[in-house]
């Protein structure tokens, strides 16, 4: 009876394109995990602070901004959330076909 051969890295590796959009995914769920942090924290606000600049303008340009800063930090990996959540999930991922040839 042979032992079997080790399992390695790479006979188990996902193929690029399922990793690239797991890396997507991860961005996305960053992105709306930190909006949702910020309309929490906005919303904690003295309501009485913007009386006499705020509306409804101030209100929209506050929440585009606030997605905009969320798309960029999810992109550049400022928080970390969507390297960790790609990390676990890419053992979950097939192997690619190539890899097990």
């Amino acid at each position: 009876m042979t032992a079997p051969a080790p399992v390695t890295a790479a006979a188990n590796a996902p193929s690029a394109t399922d990793r690239a959009a797991l890396r997507k995914a991860a961005q996305g769920f960053e992105a709306i995990f930190v909006r949702q942090m910020l309309a929490a924290a906005r919303s904690t606000s003295l309501a009485g602070e913007d009386a006499i600049f705020g509306g409804q303008a101030q209100e929209t340009f506050a929440a585009m901004r606030d997605e905009r800063f969320a798309d960029i930090a999810a992109q550049t990996g400022a928080f970390g959330l969507a390297k960790q959540l790609e990390a676990q999930f890419a053992r979950l991922l097939p192997a690619s076909p190539a890899a097990k040839a």
